[in-house]
């Protein structure tokens, strides 16, 4: 079977300072379709988005953000569990930094974790800590953190879900005539190089996360996928249709 990380971000799961819950509901229904015919990991962003609707604290202080994610979480995941509910389908949260995945024993225990939630049919929902990250934090690493996570639990691809639909030949926001670029096989250091550009307060990537997370998976021949998560009608089509009809798709081959 499969084995499938969808990866979704604040900019997505958040609308006017709070948790966006008709999108939540779409993206819910589409993983339970999916967990049909694959395994599903979840990462997800957007308990600092949760906490603020509690604590409305000045974000843009770190140990104010930490505090918020840490009122956040336990609020995104009974919002995640009252939903998936609905398809009979259990969820764990899986708390990890990205330092986790610099230690062979954490990676381990990871694994070991998400393989035994996997193999009894629970979707793993995995947030990163950040409570106790700092720099992570900071740089709104949620994209390499899924990475890490696609390639240690042995996945097959990654599914970013994200205010940006697809990775263009120049910026759509600046360019009408900006071109999507359906299958990419490598990545120029330009691009990884360029100044990360959120769309959203809650958000802390942009594309230049996404493509160092594509980067980073292109080098461990894995793949990743970039659709939008407002309309998941690329995503269904690429993940349960088998029909690449938009999005795009960073693989070698």
């Amino acid at each position: 079977m499969r084995r499938v990380v969808v990866k979704v971000g604040s900019a997505v799961l958040t609308q006017d300072g709070a948790i966006a819950l008709a999108r939540m509901r779409a993206l819910v229904a589409f993983l339970a379709e999916l967990q049909k015919e694959n395994e599903v990991i979840l990462v997800s962003s957007g308990a600092v988005a949760a906490g603020f609707t509690e604590l409305k604290l000045d974000r843009s202080i770190l140990k104010n953000k930490q505090a918020l994610a840490a009122i956040g979480q336990p609020v995104l995941m009974k919002m995640y569990a009252k939903k998936f509910s609905e398809y009979k389908i259990t969820t764990a949260q899986v708390l990890v930094t990205a330092a986790n995945f610099q230690k062979f024993d954490d990676i381990l225990r990871i694994k070991n974790t998400v393989n035994t939630l996997l193999e009894n049919g629970v979707i793993p929902i995995v947030n990163e800590n950040d409570a106790t990250a700092t720099e992570e934090l900071v740089v709104g690493d949620n994209d390499q953190l899924s990475a890490y996570m696609t390639k240690h639990t042995n996945s097959d691809i990654l599914v970013i879900l994200s205010d940006i639909d697809a990775f263009y030949d120049s910026d759509p926001r600046t360019n009408a005539e900006a071109k999507v670029l359906k299958t990419v096989d490598t990545i120029t250091q330009e691009d990884l190089s360029k100044e990360v550009n959120p769309n959203n307060a809650f958000a802390t990537g942009g594309i230049v996360t996404k493509l160092k997370a594509a980067n980073y998976l292109l080098n461990a021949e894995l793949s990743m996928f970039l659709a939008s998560g407002f309309d998941l009608g690329d995503v269904r089509n690429f993940m349960i249709e088998n029909n690449h009809t938009g999005g795009t798709l960073f693989t070698k081959g």
